[in-house]
């Protein structure tokens, strides 16, 4: 019973989110509620766990704890206590309704889903909750009666089967409904501006001839998504505004056409998630297109005491970047396409930021929708609280991707990638067993701000070895051997692997 109301309440507020554009699943807010106050060491395993998949881990245990507290109504509806039982629906209603108003521009309409699906609840269990049985007697009068709770199962069952088929009719036109709001169709409509500054072509031996090796430009579909967002935003295109203001002499606000009809670039760049652990794929090298973000801060003006830019995005999720590496004549932009398309929704449709060489917490905003000039020490952005570091240059480092067998039974070839970006990569060498060091061949790059494929060949022992590598930066500064977790600034430390020969 308590399953069934909570199933049927959750059905109508998604065809609630289906009528409605705006609103979301009461699921959603209450787990960004979640993500939002989760310590950050919970986050770092959550990550280093399930990757990518984190928030349908978390979606999943938010329907998980929705039904364990259904499981609950139930039983103490079919125990007589019917207040209990719509007390606790009351109470989970009200949770959610709190939860969707610590969101950013909380409305009535964005109530609506959690409203109108605890009232649906709380009528299910009216409905089907046992009633006093009629005709209870003892043999004193005086004595109170402890009246039995009597069940009409036949209009239980006819009651049951009902409701579950209109919820599940409910929910399923819901999610179709939602499909309206979408912008996979918008973005397939999309034609992108002309570039008024192409990329550098890429070099022949930017991929390297060793099979298993990640490809030189990492596809849409397997770019790693790292972001507090539970559900990805939706925004159109046309109703995307962004706003720039704080200490600049003039405040801005630019449409979607505003960026299109600016000059465009286009270039190669590497980005990194600040939990990406040694080893890990937490990082991508793609094309992305859009407009330098100097050209429009010179142009607003920023005044000489902001040396904070503090990004927004449409779920309020902010970042704080250092004005001055924005301002140093890299490419950092406001990115509109991704490997010759529009951003796909997932990475920060319709504009995200990107800016070569930190860390993406502190720089790579998705759905920005405001751009704030304040002072270093005046604000901390979303991490920074939560034990991060500030600051968040990408370190220096090394990935080892595949092994395979080369001519003679004892070589072995090793290749992988490595990466400093925005201060260009040297070189990188491979051991095995802490031995000597060995030069790998490097892949050719378009500039100094994406990762560099490497391949060296290496004659071991038949055996179970170690194999280890590091990478130097263009200033010959190399990989640190000295470990460390990835917070509060990014992990550090040789990658290993080890192999059978």
């Amino acid at each position: 019973m308590g399953l069934l109301a909570t199933g049927a309440g959750l059905a109508v507020a998604e065809l609630m989110v289906g009528l409605f554009d705006g609103t979301s699943s009461p699921v959603v807010p209450v787990g960004q509620v979640f993500i939002d106050w989760v310590p950050p060491s919970l986050k770092e395993w959550a990550i280093e766990a399930f990757g990518t998949n984190d928030k349908v881990v978390l979606v999943v245990g938010a329907l998980v704890v929705l039904l364990g507290i259904g499981i609950g109504v139930g039983v103490l509806a079919m125990r007589g206590a019917r207040s209990a039982a719509i007390a606790l629906t009351c109470v989970t209603g009200v949770i959610g309704a709190w939860a969707v108003l610590t969101r950013p521009e909380p409305t009535l309409v964005k109530l609506l889903p959690t409203l109108v699906g605890t009232g649906v609840s709380i009528g299910v269990l009216l409905y089907l909750a046992p009633r006093p049985a009629v005709g209870a007697t003892t043999a004193d009068p005086q004595q109170p009666v402890a009246q039995p709770m009597g069940v009409d199962r036949r209009r239980f069952v006819g009651g049951a089967i009902g409701i579950g088929s209109v919820a599940v009719f409910a929910g399923g036109v819901g999610r179709l409904l939602q499909q309206r709001f979408e912008v996979n169709s918008e973005r397939s409509l999309l034609s992108l501006p002309s570039v008024d500054t192409p990329v550098t072509a890429l070099p022949v031996d930017a991929q390297l001839p060793l099979d298993g090796l990640n490809p030189f430009v990492t596809p849409n579909a397997d770019f790693y998504r790292i972001d507090t967002a539970l559900v990805v935003p939706q925004l159109s295109k046309d109703s995307w505004r962004l706003k720039i203001g704080g200490m600049v002499d003039n405040p801005m606000e630019l449409t979607f056409d505003d960026l299109l009809a600016r000059p465009q670039v286009e270039r190669y760049i590497t980005l990194s998630c600040v939990s990406n652990p040694i080893g890990g794929d937490l990082v991508g090298n793609a094309l992305w297109q859009g407009v330098l973000l100097r050209d429009i801060l010179e142009e607003a003006g920023v005044q000489p005491e902001a040396t904070q830019i503090v990004s927004r995005s449409i779920d309020d999720w902010t970042a704080g970047t250092p004005t001055e590496i924005v301002m140093d004549g890299r490419d950092a932009m406001l990115a509109i396409a991704m490997n010759g398309e529009p951003l796909p929704a997932r990475h920060g449709y319709p504009v995200r930021m990107v800016v070569p060489g930190l860390y993406g917490y502190v720089s790579a905003t998705k759905w920005v929708t405001q751009i704030e000039l304040t002072r270093w020490e005046d604000y901390d952005a979303y991490w920074i609280p939560r034990g991060w570091s500030k600051e968040g240059p990408i370190k220096t480092m090394s990935r080892i991707d595949t092994d395979r067998r080369g001519a003679t039974p004892n070589d072995v070839i090793v290749g992988g990638v490595a990466w400093a970006i925005h201060r260009g990569l040297s070189r990188v060498e491979v051991r095995s067993d802490e031995g000597e060091w060995f030069e790998a061949d490097l892949g050719g790059v378009p500039s100094d701000d994406t990762w560099k494929q490497w391949m060296v060949t290496l004659e071991l022992e038949p055996g179970r070895h170690m194999i280890e590598s590091r990478a130097y930066d263009g200033n010959g500064v190399p990989q640190t051997e000295e470990t460390a977790p990835v917070a509060p600034n990014g992990a550090q430390g040789y990658p290993r692997r080890w192999i059978d020969v």
